[in-house]
């Protein structure tokens, strides 16, 4: 990959990257660290990476420290400063909060399938170059977790 073509990668990806990770850590600061990160990698592997392949690279990239950051995180043990009760609100619920909750209760590997193929538009052959998965275990993978989505969002209880 040459230097034109590494800053029209950063250029066209850095946006779909940055609303991936984003998506799924919910701290600016750590997407951006991870997106930076996944740019300087790219950098110090110009000679490695074919431009065609230059997106998935990323996305790639992106996806395993993404996933070294969440396992990182998870072994520090975080105490709650106050504990709040659950609430019902008169008004609308916001679906958008709704979708978030929903999408957070799922494992790790099916948000990011789903994110990867329903929020960037993957197909199944790239989500699988991405996370290390066969065509079939991503399939198997939406599909579950599509399901668990269904079923969280038809619950009234979640929803009011």
């Amino acid at each position: 990959m040459t230097e034109k073509e590494y800053n029209t990668t950063v250029e066209s990806h850095a946006n779909a990257l940055f609303r991936f990770i984003y998506k799924s850590l919910k701290v600016r600061e750590d997407a951006e660290n991870i997106v930076q990160d996944s740019f300087e990698s790219l950098w110090l592997n110009l000679d490695k990476v074919e431009f065609l392949k230059g997106k998935s690279w990323l996305f790639t990239t992106g996806y395993r420290k993404m996933i070294d950051l969440i396992r990182r995180d998870k072994k520090m043990v975080e105490m709650p400063e106050h504990l709040t009760e659950k609430t019902r609100e008169t008004s609308q619920p916001d679906m958008k909060k709704i979708i978030n909750n929903a999408l957070d209760r799922l494992p790790e590997i099916q948000k990011t399938v789903i994110m990867l193929r329903d929020y960037e538009g993957y197909d199944y052959t790239e989500i699988g170059n991405i996370a290390g998965l066969t065509e079939s275990q991503v399939k198997v993978y939406i599909f579950r977790g599509r399901q668990t989505l269904k079923n969280y969002l038809v619950n009234l209880e979640n929803i009011i």
